[in-house]
């Protein structure tokens, strides 16, 4: 049981070094495709890879399954759009640290502890830190970047609203889908999707197979091992694997005051998960 705990663990942490590195390969792709285009990419490809292999028979669903698959899949599209559009124009680990503020802001409200407000004030300073409020960075990054942490906090709650409802495996590729066709408008308008290649696609390919199709294989195997509690803390890690990955693979350097930023905000993340009650 512990070494099956261990392997949770470790499966977790790759989890989120794939997100996070298929982050990267995405930004390369930016210049060519946009935002837009890496996005629908990203969740285009997945969905269809997801929905060949688990094949859900969509007819069968009900009138209340299917307002839940659009409004999770609608928060997954618009909450990967944002965040590219952020990541375009703030380093990784900046923008994956201030979108945190979505999963810990559904955190605190679930608990609503006097300790909470400690975790708020912290993430706070943490922002406070990050954002050039002398001009020196470019606002709309950070503007995208929060409203993709406003989206993620959608997205969690979508996804507790259609757990039990149907099966994990067929959520996430019908959600997959729906979210391809709420980025696909963006897509065409921006025009750059149509400069796409067979390279460009095997980039594509990359992405959704490290940013989606291969974490969300992991965090199904780790869900069902470990702890809420424990999922949550190591959750909390990911503005840490963005900086690592933006540093090794984009060589976005983050100065010791960003950096000590991004740690405000993985304490205050991991302290609320660890102050919420554990659920049975």
């Amino acid at each position: 049981m512990y070494s099956g705990k261990k392997l949770a663990i470790g499966s977790a942490l790759c989890s989120m070094m794939s997100v996070q590195g298929g982050a990267s390969i995405a930004k390369y792709l930016f210049h060519l495709l946009g935002p837009a285009g890496a996005v629908l990419l990203r969740v285009g490809i997945a969905g269809l890879m997801l929905f060949a292999v688990i094949r859900p028979n969509i007819f069968k669903y009900t009138r209340e399954q299917w307002k839940c698959i659009l409004f999770y899949g609608a928060s997954i599209g618009l909450m990967n759009f944002t965040f590219y559009c952020g990541i375009q124009r703030v380093p990784l680990g900046i923008g994956v640290a201030i979108e945190f503020i979505g999963p810990l802001g559904v955190a605190v409200y679930a608990s609503r502890k006097p300790l909470d407000f400690l975790w708020v004030l912290l993430a706070a300073a943490g922002i406070a830190l990050i954002v050039p409020w002398q001009g020196g960075g470019d606002m709309w990054g950070y503007v995208f970047v929060t409203i993709a942490g406003v989206m993620w906090a959608a997205y969690i709650l979508s996804a507790g609203k259609l757990a039990g409802k149907m099966k994990n495996t067929e959520a996430v590729a019908c959600g997959m889908c729906v979210a391809s066709l709420i980025v696909l408008p963006f897509a065409i308008a921006d025009g750059d999707i149509f400069k796409l290649n067979g390279k460009l696609l095997l980039l594509g390919l990359g992405v959704a197979v490290f940013s989606s199709a291969l974490p969300f294989t992991l965090d199904l195997f780790t869900i069902k091992k470990l702890e809420a509690r424990t999922y949550s803390v190591l959750q909390s890690l990911h503005p840490v694997f963005a900086a690592l990955s933006g540093l090794i693979f984009l060589k976005e350097y983050l100065s010791a005051v960003q950096w000590l930023a991004v740690i405000f905000i993985v304490t205050a993340s991991a302290g609320s998960a660890l102050s919420t009650p554990a659920r049975e």
